[in-house]
């Protein structure tokens, strides 16, 4: 009896290990590799801020603004910090989270959105209208540092 509980003690502490190492949490590179996402807890939820633009600025050298959101009040801040991904929920299979928001500042949209950890180094974000068939998924990488992506 004894070993049957250390050899459990011992796979919980590697599945324990695993699943920490399997987080959406931190910086992760845009598909395009023109932006970086930084993923951090917000309650028992996810949220997303975008950190870092590869071309912050527009044409006149001013930092690029949400012009494109329908809220006309919102539309003077700046892309480079917005909140692009919030409410994602864990589905319970250490590997998805749902049920969670996406704003897409080129567009102005906001689309229902859910992301899968892919391994430890891969995530792959799904925004959608009504049903995830009806969206398009983003595929991001696990970014070393923060600044140029890679």
């Amino acid at each position: 009896m004894k070993g049957l509980l250390q050899v459990l003690g011992a796979s919980a502490l590697v599945l324990g290990s695993t699943q920490a190492l399997a987080q959406p949490v931190g910086l992760w590179n845009t598909e395009d590799n023109q932006g970086q996402v930084e993923v951090s807890p917000c309650g028992e939820k996810l949220c997303g801020e975008l950190v870092w633009l590869a071309e912050p600025m527009d044409s006149s050298g001013q930092p690029k603004l949400d012009q494109h959101n329908p809220d006309e009040s919102l539309r003077d801040r700046p892309v480079q910090g917005l909140r692009i991904l919030w409410d994602m929920q864990p589905a319970g299979d250490g590997q998805t989270w749902e049920n969670g928001k996406v704003y897409d500042p080129e567009s102005g949209k906001t689309y229902q959105g859910k992301i899968t950890l892919d391994g430890a180094d891969v995530l792959k974000l799904r925004g959608f209208v009504g049903a995830p068939i009806f969206g398009r998924t983003s595929t991001w990488t696990r970014a070393e540092a923060p600044g140029a992506a890679e």
